[in-house]
């Protein structure tokens, strides 16, 4: 099998939010998010709120922050989102609370179909349970669940699920110990 991105069809995606919206969000994410030039995260989550996302309370945003779609998103209590992080959600993410995703970490939500010649867009859901910690510069690949107190350690991928109280590490991320937090 060959690749041919030139039949390359994603006219089955639907990212939602009608064109002007998209549109919308396109300058307010280069201006306000990705820029650094805006420090607030009261106005970064006041304008995530108003292109429909959910955002809790009590919610960090660094600086240069790039999010593809804010009506996908949905982020819980007290959550930190470091600088050059980016929520490329082509699908949903659910951010739970007293979560921290770390500076230049990236949830990535699509990737391909290597295995057809069209390479067909593919897309999964991210989940971040409570307390999950995905470390500086790693990676959450499409219909990842980072489970309660879950910890992606510096430079990792995951590529499935992780189990509750433990660190992963790695490309691909592999449970390196076990039980790590006490109440």
């Amino acid at each position: 099998m060959v690749t041919e991105i030139s039949r390359y069809n994603n006219s089955h995606y639907k990212p939602g939010g009608n064109v002007l919206k998209r549109l919308g969000w396109y300058y307010v994410n280069i201006l306000f998010f990705k820029s650094g030039m805006i420090p607030s995260s009261g106005l970064k989550c006041a304008l995530l709120r108003a292109f429909g996302a959910k955002i809790g309370i009590g919610v960090n945003i660094k600086p240069c922050v790039n999010i593809k779609y804010p009506w996908r998103l949905i982020v819980g209590d007290y959550t930190w989102i470091g600088e050059n992080s980016w929520i490329d959600n082509l699908d949903n993410v659910v951010i739970g609370n007293n979560c921290c995703i770390s500076q230049g970490a990236m949830l990535l939500c699509g990737n391909h179909n290597f295995k057809k010649s069209t390479f067909d867009l593919i897309t999964g859901k991210i989940i971040l349970e409570d307390g999950a910690w995905i470390g500086a510069f790693s990676i959450v690949c499409p219909g990842v669940t980072c489970k309660s107190h879950s910890v992606l350690a510096v430079n990792s991928v995951a590529t499935r699920d992780l189990d509750p109280f433990c660190i992963y590490q790695g490309n691909p991320a592999v449970k390196v110990k076990e039980r790590v937090f006490e109440s």
